[in-house]
């Protein structure tokens, strides 16, 4: 491994120093040790690696805040270390796991084993412990125990903490621990047995609906609470106009809320489950194309803060069945980069804001390191060819798992080096 890496003619996109220029990275013991201008000069080293770029972007390495790596208890889909290698291939140094394992990673025990298990990852992983018990909704989790031993934030991702006094305890319990409270805003009354969007295309495919309703009622409710109480809360994978204009409320109260969106809903409509097709079934279910106009116009404004993937690897065995009984969830750590980089191309988003998106802003919900290039700060960082095509196909995969609606796509825009404190963990150059 080389002690020094220089990444040369690149541009440098940094939201967080407000860089967007040509120039050059250079690396030095694993940490960013400065940005160069163009036609800068270096002195020889034996020990630098020089990395021609022509023009590729340099970035902070990207940063997911929803992931499920399966691990432990569903290793079949996904490993840690097999979900950590499809993150760097997509261009991710840094993925928060959540807690829906088997067990569920609600004690110091499960949390521990996670980050035992990532020890010498490819990418970094901050596990999410659940809200409560078992994520039954019935007894909080012990979170000064989950914070010591590692757990960046709460989630019951998967189920909703239905019960709001409980949601208001685990605001208030957070807070003094640091722990961020992602909230799965789902109405089970209203979303029981649904199996996608309630409209017209379940209607026409005789498949009970999920009304988007059950989603915003949700994600009002815990706007009211993060109100109440004044702690943190952000909301996890919004994917109806209803709840982007909730968000946009609260803020305006200046309420503490963040919100995520995922790829497939700024993406896909329900129109892509209309040949009961179950790599796009997933919860919240795709929507409308209004819904798609509204979650990009939260990304636009500032509504919404980040982009996540809510990776979700399963087998044949949970998808190659009837629709309505089949799992929910995508894989997205190896897609959520080009998706992206769709929006940028249709002028829909700037490249700073894409990399604010992915980047910047996750690292600073979650409250970790990462998300800029500033000196001193530890080489995370993200090599990205906006222009190479590619097609989407099974053997291109690193996750276990092949559940995607995009297999087949035609897809532009691909992490060619990913780098995590220094060393290269992923190098894509040469396709």
């Amino acid at each position: 491994m080389h002690d020094s890496i220089l990444l040369e003619d690149g541009r440098i996109i940094d939201p967080a120093s407000d860089t967007d220029r040509p120039g050059s990275l250079l690396i030095r013991d694993g940490r960013i040790a400065g940005l160069l201008e163009p036609g800068a000069t270096l002195p020889e080293e034996p020990s630098l690696a020089r990395i021609p770029l022509g023009g590729a972007w340099v970035v902070p390495g990207l940063v997911d805040l929803h992931v499920h790596l399966r691990e432990p208890g569903q290793e079949h889909k996904e490993t840690i270390a097999s979900g950590t290698a499809a993150a760097v291939a997509g261009g991710f140094t840094a993925v928060a796991a959540m807690p829906n394992t088997l067990p569920v990673n609600d004690c110091q025990a499960v949390t521990r084993f996670i980050l035992e298990r990532a020890a010498g990852c490819p990418a970094r992983v901050y596990p999410v412990a659940a809200i409560s018990q078992g994520s039954r909704g019935e007894a909080l989790a012990e979170y000064g125990e989950l914070a010591r031993n590692g757990a960046k934030a709460v989630s019951d991702d998967g189920r909703p903490v239905s019960d709001s006094q409980l949601m208001r305890r685990a605001l208030e319990y957070a807070r003094g621990f640091g722990l961020l409270v992602i909230s799965h805003a789902e109405d089970l009354a209203l979303s029981r047995n649904g199996a996608m969007n309630e409209g017209e295309v379940s209607t026409r495919l005789g498949l009970q609906g999920i009304p988007a309703a059950a989603e915003a009622v949700m994600v009002y409710r815990d706007c009211l609470l993060a109100g109440l109480t004044g702690s943190r809360l952000h909301i996890a994978h919004l994917s109806a106009k209803e709840s982007v204009a909730v968000v946009r409320w609260a803020k305006d109260q200046g309420f503490p809320v963040t919100a995520e969106t995922a790829p497939h809903y700024f993406t896909l409509t329900e129109e892509a489950a209309a040949r009961y097709d179950t790599h796009a079934k997933m919860n919240p279910p795709l929507r409308t194309p209004a819904d798609v106009a509204a979650i990009i116009e939260g990304l636009q404004d500032g509504t919404i803060d980040a982009i996540a993937t809510d990776h979700a690897p399963h087998c044949a065995l949970d998808k190659d069945v009837e629709f309505q009984v089949a799992a929910s969830g995508i894989i997205g750590l190896e897609t959520a980069l080009p998706l992206t980089l769709a929006l940028v191309a249709q002028g829909l988003i700037s490249p700073r804001r894409a990399v604010e998106l992915l980047s910047q802003r996750p690292a600073a919900i979650l409250g970790v390191e990462g998300g800029q290039l500033a000196v001193g700060a530890p080489a995370d960082v993200t090599v990205i060819d906006p222009d190479r095509r590619y097609p989407l196909t099974r053997e291109i995969l690193r996750s276990k798992s092949a559940n995607s609606p995009f297999l087949g796509w035609e897809l532009t825009g691909r992490a060619i080096l990913t780098i995590r404190n220094g060393r290269i963990v992923h190098d894509d150059r040469a396709a």
